[in-house]
């Protein structure tokens, strides 16, 4: 009998784990752009220690192995930035990724008060801005991150998400 994937609020105790899962998991990313100094490789543990503690972060658990994670914070303005949605690449297309920004979004809506959801992803990134998309996201315009990849931008009102639940 199999394990399920469990999505949780993270803990202190996660961050590590989280650390490393997203340094696996964004190589990818970095090979895509030529560009190994991404902000998700170059990331302190303290940093992700930081943001487990003050921000929306969720983990997907097999067992007690975290095996993705997402985070989100909340502007002044009403906007939640959702970001550094990464599932371990050997459960990727199982739904996990949208699992995960499923209980964001809901947390930010629901606990947080979020009117609007934004993220990024890389403009090579297919896989993500297909899932971005799948789920409701639409493109809004482009950025550069602060590592020089040119970024997609895309939002959703905060009441669509429970369309996409």
């Amino acid at each position: 009998m199999g394990m399920s994937v469990t999505i949780s609020v993270a803990t202190e105790q996660d961050a590590e784990q989280i650390f490393r899962l997203q340094y696996l998991c964004f190589q990818s990313e970095a090979a895509l752009y030529g560009n190994y100094r991404i902000d998700p490789l170059v990331q302190s543990l303290d940093s992700v220690r930081e943001e487990v503690a003050s921000d929306c972060v969720f983990v997907a658990r097999l067992g007690e192995e975290v095996v993705g994670s997402v985070r989100g914070a909340l502007h002044e303005d009403g906007t939640a930035s959702i970001g550094k949605l990464c599932v371990h690449p050997r459960l990727q297309g199982h739904g996990i990724g949208a699992r995960l920004l499923r209980a964001a979004e809901s947390a930010l809506a629901e606990e947080r008060g979020a009117t609007k959801f934004r993220l990024s992803a890389g403009h090579r990134s297919e896989g993500s801005l297909r899932l971005y998309r799948r789920v409701g996201y639409e493109a809004v315009g482009t950025s550069q991150g602060q590592d020089g990849v040119p970024m997609v931008v895309l939002e959703k009102p905060a009441e669509a998400y429970a369309a996409t639940a």
